[in-house]
């Protein structure tokens, strides 16, 4: 006997709507997110042909095991309807993305723009060129240091007035952001013995802002302990670093100072070299620009670090914005940490 013979007219009429309702739902399909749609709308377990099954229970039990048969053919039905359909939407989803991203080879290819490096930059590899060629290491000591070696090792005790001279960044009562790549030097004559030549650039950070000063600004230390090392070292290093750096015919003088870390301190001119040492608006009609500080370093420190007194050494500290800002002509500070591309493509290495 046909299953249809057995089963009630309303639940047939039911399984026949159910199928013209995915007929037309399929003909409204354009994706395989409304693909998605439809076929949840139909095959979910809140969807129609679930529901459909669960009125199983108010069929007479004679005739379900043909109703079953009945769901069960609408069911996979559906399922191959959906199927079929998603094959012929992915294959055209894929072709349309193909079609896309189609690339002509034979077309001429876009040239990415050079890039520039910063000044900065510039000026911290030219310094390790010059200082490297003079026989220098270079050692990158921590940007978070502690106390001791920030300030105490570098004959600054808490109570010094020195520390007035820098306003510090504090983490906690004895780690702070370090305030002078100084500290490097601590750290080096505690793990090595002299010779010592070491070249120290990094970031530094300072609680002052204005045209001229950031709180965040790069330095470059430099160190060399050694037997019978004395100021007049000091001051044919630096000839030969102005030379290099700003041209031939650059001079330096050393003018007296104070840093609580070297005595004698220097501070460290060099002849104007837009002028020639005339006078003019870069060294403000003085024919000096000041470059950096230096000086020998103070016995207090080196004993610290367990070096005995056959040894001597010098130490100097340069600004790596200063040095950039006047060897290219900057006139305010904050140009260098915009970040503004146009500004980095005036300067080629």
């Amino acid at each position: 006997m046909d299953e249809k013979e057995v089963v009630s007219q309303d639940t047939l009429k039911d399984i026949e709507e159910i199928d013209k309702q995915v007929e037309e739902s399929v003909q409204g399909v354009d994706s395989t997110r409304s693909l998605n749609e439809a076929r949840n709308r139909f095959l979910s377990k809140a969807g129609a042909i679930s529901a459909l099954m669960k009125n199983m229970r108010n069929i007479p039990p004679e005739q379900r095991p043909s109703v079953g048969k009945l769901f069960n053919a609408l069911r996979e039905r559906t399922e191959a309807r959906f199927k079929a359909l998603e094959e012929i939407l992915k294959n055209s989803e894929l072709q349309k993305k193909l079609e896309a991203e189609k690339l002509d080879v034979t077309m001429p290819g876009i040239s990415a723009p050079w890039g520039a490096y910063h000044p900065n930059t510039l000026v911290v590899n030219d310094l390790v060129s010059i200082f490297s060629g003079m026989g220098f290491e270079v050692f990158e000591g921590p940007e978070i240091e502690n106390d001791y070696y920030n300030f105490t090792a570098l004959n600054t005790p808490a109570d010094h007035p020195a520390r007035d001279m820098q306003d510090t960044f504090y983490i906690s009562d004895e780690l702070l952001l370090r305030t002078q790549t100084s500290a490097g030097q601590i750290r080096v004559m505690e793990n090595k013995k002299p010779p010592i030549k070491i070249l120290s650039p990094g970031k530094v950070y300072r609680s002052d802002d204005d045209a001229t000063h950031s709180p965040m600004f790069s330095q470059m230390e430099g160190l060399v302990v050694d037997r019978g090392i004395t100021l007049c070292d000091l001051k044919g290093m630096l000839d030969e670093f102005a030379r290099k750096m700003f041209g031939p015919e650059v001079k330096t003088r050393l003018r007296p100072s104070y840093f609580p870390f070297t005595e004698p301190s220097v501070e460290v001119d060099v002849s104007c070299f837009a002028c020639g040492g005339k006078g003019c608006r870069l060294c403000k009609g003085t024919g000096w620009i000041e470059v950096l500080g230096a000086g020998m370093v103070n016995r207090h420190v080196l004993e610290g670090c367990g070096i005995g007194d056959e040894y001597t050494g010098f130490a100097f500290g340069m600004g790596i914005e200063r040095i950039a800002m006047l060897k290219y002509g900057i006139n305010n500070m904050k140009l260098l940490f915009e970040g503004d591309t146009r500004f980095s493509k005036q300067f080629k290495g």
